[in-house]
């Protein structure tokens, strides 16, 4: 995988993976994926949910072949706490699961609570950098509401 210069609001210019990933984190879940001979389904699907009086779309950052949701953060903002919090209430069957670069990262700068505690609070699974064998061994899980997206160029395409 290359990487690229690119700016950041977090942060000025750095170097980031050149590839199809949004962030190095995702690449190298992508990478464990690929060395556990898993099937890599990269932002293929995207799920409706409702913020009150307004449509949305979520895009999962993986899926397992299990059905299982994995979503890859670095930096875990209040709109994508709050968003999560809404699918879960509208889509409570989906098991979404995080991977973070460091999950005792604080909320914020003042905040007591970090990344993992939130998980645990709200009932989400959570991993330091890579996904853990056994989530790989799981039975099933429902993948309803899943929109499988069309790639660009595909009929029906803007």
């Amino acid at each position: 995988m290359t990487t690229k210069r690119v700016f950041s609001r977090y942060g000025g210019y750095h170097e980031a993976v050149a590839d199809e990933f949004r962030s190095g984190l995702e690449a190298s879940i992508a990478r464990q994926l690929q060395k556990a001979g898993v099937p890599i389904i990269y932002e293929a699907y995207s799920l409706r949910y409702t913020i009150p009086a307004a449509g949305h779309i979520y895009t999962p950052d993986f899926i397992l072949p299990n059905g299982i949701i994995i979503e890859g953060k670095g930096l875990f903002e209040a709109s994508d706490r709050k968003k999560h919090l809404y699918i879960k209430e509208q889509w409570p069957e989906l098991d979404i699961r995080f991977i973070f670069s460091n999950p005792n990262t604080r909320l914020t700068k003042q905040s007591k609570t970090s990344y993992a505690m939130w998980c645990e609070k709200y009932g989400f699974l959570y991993a330091k950098l890579t996904i853990p064998e056994d989530w790989f061994k799981e039975k099933p899980k429902t993948a309803e509401g899943l929109i499988k997206k069309k790639k660009k160029g595909e009929k029906g395409d803007k």
